[in-house]
């Protein structure tokens, strides 16, 4: 099976026909008749199956454990007790905790800011 990702779009072409069924079931590619291909968004989910059943090249590899540590950030940000703002938002008021706490897994999500530790 040979991988290929273009942004954030995943390209797997020559999939032998177990993995193509194992694949086609996850309803997360389409079958590009025309190149011969499957297609779909390189999301972390998409990823994170087909690591469990081919071992994914560097630069895909790289991409899932990208989306991994956001969505780690973005999950120590939810339960953090008393967040700090990662820019200097414009609004006049105050933010309450937990309009804080959204902006910053807004940005992190986003890749506008990064988590400080």
């Amino acid at each position: 099976m040979k991988m290929a990702l273009a942004g954030t779009t995943l390209m797997i072409k020559e999939a032998d026909q177990v993995q193509f069924s194992v694949i086609k079931s996850w309803n997360k590619m389409r079958w590009d008749r025309k190149q011969q291909m499957l297609t779909g968004t390189a999301d972390m989910e998409l990823l994170d199956k087909l690591a469990s059943i081919v071992k994914l090249p560097p630069a895909i590899a790289q991409r899932r454990e990208g989306l991994h540590a956001v969505q780690d950030a973005v999950d120590r940000e939810r339960v953090n007790e008393h967040p700090e703002p990662l820019v200097k938002y414009p609004v006049k008021m105050p933010l309450y905790a937990h309009q804080t706490r959204g902006a910053n897994m807004a940005l992190l999500t986003f890749g506008w800011a990064k988590e400080e530790r």
